[in-house]
């Protein structure tokens, strides 16, 4: 799947959707460090892109970097919120809860 996608990317098919759907592709894959940089890209091409917000995030996380899925998390709720995507918002707000939980835990 993702061979297809990079092929149009390399053809200048450039757009948040196809972003997204690499980094879907790659996130799905486990390929997690291949899939940031689409989901910021993504994210750079279309701001309220809430699923890249939650999606970025998540991809953050699972390779530690947890200051940053928090940034993001942050960024993506007020979006998901202000859109009335109300998926993005139950889960961003559930993973930054998680975010805040871990925090106070010795």
């Amino acid at each position: 799947m993702t061979d297809n996608l990079e092929k149009l990317l390399k053809d200048g098919a450039d757009s948040a959707r196809l972003r997204f759907g690499l980094g879907s592709a790659y996130f799905n894959q486990r390929q997690f460090l291949e899939a940031i940089p689409h989901l910021q890209a993504c994210i750079a091409m279309d701001p309220n892109y809430t699923a890249a917000y939650k999606l970025l995030g998540k991809a953050l996380l699972k390779t530690g970097d947890s200051v940053a899925a928090k940034v993001i998390f942050e960024l993506g709720l007020p979006i998901a919120i202000a859109s009335g995507d109300k998926q993005a918002e139950r889960e961003i707000s559930a993973f930054s809860l998680k975010l805040s939980r871990d925090e106070t835990q010795p």
